[in-house]
């Protein structure tokens, strides 16, 4: 049986994906519960948030009576029974197939059964997280772009045993949040990683050779490619040790060498230089403002 989607729940709200993530669905309407273990990171999303409608208002991108009403619309919280209320969640945690094992693990006890669990994996196998729940059928893939709040595709992957209910309503879903749905088979890093992973670690790899600054090497990509944005700047964006996650996840089922992390990569998280968020990774940043604001 179909169920409506009117209350969506994101787990990791606290973190830079997951934060884009509830901007999107609050602003498309929907009732949004926000979800993190830490209430500080919560707290400091929630701020970061403001300050993006605040931007969109400025820029006449949004009216105020609709960022007052979308700001309304978005909850957080650190009590994970709060999503029993939810239709649907999108978890965007770490990129560890342990780690959102337990997750839906613990979903599975706060959740109705109609609930719909959508993971943001870039990297894992749809089936594989699936298993960690007692509704395999439930669970689909829905991995947005970063930054989710100004990227509309969204990679949507059915496991073997999504149902196809769960798939047809989350995809409606997804343009009903205004976004684009493309659809990619349950393979290692679907379209966008299996690409981007290997040649973002290209990038990182030029540097450490002394090949170019990255500042050149990312202007090289832009101008000579035409991308918006390059290959070193969006890791710093993404987090130099998300960047080391998904090499991790990535490589562990493909065994390609260009998705191994650099050492250079290792070497720099190992220093707290992770980007934007720490303000300092392969460019300097005198904010953390989320990236849009």
């Amino acid at each position: 049986m179909s169920h409506s989607i009117t209350t969506i729940g994101v787990c990791g709200g606290g973190g830079t994906m997951g934060a884009g993530i509830a901007i999107v669905a609050a602003r498309a309407g929907f009732k949004t519960i926000s979800y993190d273990r830490s209430p500080d990171s919560l707290a400091s999303a929630r701020k970061q948030t403001s300050q993006f409608f605040d931007k969109s208002v400025e820029r006449g991108k949004m009216k105020p009576e609709l960022r007052d009403e979308a700001l309304a619309r978005l909850t957080i919280t650190s009590d994970i029974a709060e999503l029993g209320a939810c239709d649907l969640v999108i978890e965007a945690v770490f990129e560890e197939l342990g780690v959102k094992h337990a997750l839906l693990k613990q979903l599975d006890e706060v959740c109705p059964d109609h609930t719909i669990y959508a993971s943001n994996t870039s990297t894992l196998s749809i089936t594989e997280i699936a298993s960690g729940s007692k509704r395999p059928h439930n669970v689909v893939g829905m991995h947005f772009c970063l930054p989710a709040q100004l990227m509309k595709l969204v990679e949507m992957s059915a496991g073997i045993l999504t149902s196809p209910e769960t798939f047809k309503t989350a995809w409606a879903l997804t343009e009903q949040l205004g976004q684009i749905p493309v659809e990619t088979r349950d393979d290692p890093g679907f379209i966008l990683n299996a690409l981007l992973v290997p040649f973002n670690n290209d990038a990182i790899r030029a540097v450490e050779a002394g090949v170019a600054e990255a500042g050149d090497i990312d202007k090289a990509i832009k101008v000579g490619l035409g991308y918006k944005m390059g290959p070193l700047e969006l890791i710093d964006l993404i987090g130099l040790d998300t960047q080391i996650r998904l090499c991790e996840a990535f490589y562990g089922v493909t065994l390609d060498p260009r998705a191994s992390a650099p050492p250079l990569l290792r070497r720099m998280v190992a220093a707290g230089l992770t980007g934007r968020k720490s303000g300092r990774g392969f460019f300097n940043y005198g904010s953390n403002a989320m990236f849009g604001a």
